[in-house]
């Protein structure tokens, strides 16, 4: 059977709010428009992309507080996505940081895996993740005692994978330790052409993201309240409230901001601060399509995409004292980041490269696959 006749489905975890996983689905779906996406939870509101799209969820869908509160079901993500019925396809597709992977498949069907991470509250510095995460202290009991059996299900689940894709250098070793399988790396795209570069900088700087434990808001904050620069904030979550008391005066909560408003602040900061540690990241390529350099913690997906002293300043510590100094630097050095240098090198990242190496990919597996 030719690759073109062959019957696609994509896969994707929860689909409830914007951030780098759902910019990879979004990729997905206009690379293959015409394959249906199965999803455990689906906030159609938040994706007009995918409007024409064929969207399948699951019974987790029709539960309470599912599009708003979805970290309540995740002992029922398992099941979920085993009761999806994908036999009538040939090539399946998974974009998978927690039970998408766990689909159940024909012999027959190939199924790829493009993995933003293992299971990152089964497996890596998990037990940092359920303690720091704002949730009920019962909840967070009853987490710990279920997360051995959702452990084990999570490595047999990597076992129904025939390729897998990982989406930066670190988790490629990650799938390789905790799945003990082999990947190819592709990484993310960013949208080249929704960034522009700024006539002047407005002298601020700039954190965006979730307002959640592991992107170290706090480490932040707490930087900026003994420098006294000039920060905004784009973004919304769970810890909001308690960062809102701590921030002094110099820093501005924006909330949630439109795409064609994150351009212009991505455009007019000074740099971006991205003090976590994250499976890829695409705010760091996103500052440097804008031409703004980014100060970022030298590990995770960081690594991937910025380059010390080029196209941003690393820190080693997650430290205000080391945050502190990789500011000062870069205000000492600021004038040899060039925009257009940055921008020239976020266009290796572009969508368009992207799509191009994911088809080849899929094609030449399923080529493999019909021998």
């Amino acid at each position: 059977m030719s690759f073109t006749s062959a019957k696609i489905a994509l896969v994707f975890d929860w689909m409830t709010c914007r951030g780098g996983a759902e910019k990879v689905n979004i990729a997905l779906h206009s690379l293959f428009p015409k394959a249906p996406i199965f999803t455990s939870i689906f906030n159609a509101q938040k994706f007009p992309e995918m409007e024409k799209a064929a969207v399948t969820t699951s019974f987790i869908q029709h539960l309470p507080f599912a599009k708003s509160r979805h970290q309540l079901y995740l002992t029922f993500m398992p099941y979920a996505y085993e009761l999806f019925d994908l036999s009538g396809f040939d090539i399946v597709i998974s974009s998978s940081h927690a039970a998408a992977k766990g689909i159940i498949t024909k012999p027959e069907t190939l199924h790829i895996c493009y993995c933003h991470t293992p299971m990152r509250y089964a497996w890596d510095n998990w037990q940092n993740y359920i303690r720091e995460y704002n949730m009920n202290r019962l909840f967070k009991k009853i987490a710990k005692r279920r997360m051995h059996k959702i452990r084990l299900w999570d490595r047999l689940a990597a076992d129904r994978v025939d390729h897998f894709i990982a989406n930066s250098s670190i988790v490629e070793k990650r799938i390789q330790k905790y799945y003990r399988r082999p990947s190819t790396i592709i990484h993310p795209p960013v949208e080249l052409s929704k960034f522009k570069i700024a006539p002047a900088t407005k002298g601020y700087y700039l954190a965006v993201g979730r307002l959640i434990p592991y992107k170290k808001f706090d480490l932040i904050i707490e930087t900026f309240n003994q420098i006294g620069l000039p920060l905004k904030i784009a973004g919304t979550g769970n810890m909001e409230k308690e960062l809102r008391l701590r921030a002094k005066g110099n820093i501005e909560f924006l909330g949630h901001v439109n795409e064609q408003k994150l351009a212009e602040l991505y455009s007019e900061c000074e740099a971006l601060i991205f003090p976590q540690v994250e499976d890829f990241g695409i705010t760091p390529l996103e500052a440097m399509a804008s031409g703004r350099p980014v100060i970022a913690y030298a590990q995770g997906g960081a690594l991937d995409t910025v380059i010390d002293g080029k196209t941003g300043i690393f820190f080693k510590k997650q430290t205000p004292v080391e945050l502190k100094a990789a500011i000062e630097k870069y205000q000492k050095t600021k004038d040899e980041f060039g925009p257009k240098e940055l921008r020239r090198h976020a266009g290796q990242f572009d969508r368009g490269h992207f799509e191009q190496k994911f088809l080849k990919y899929v094609e030449e597996k399923w080529q493999e696959w019909q021998k």
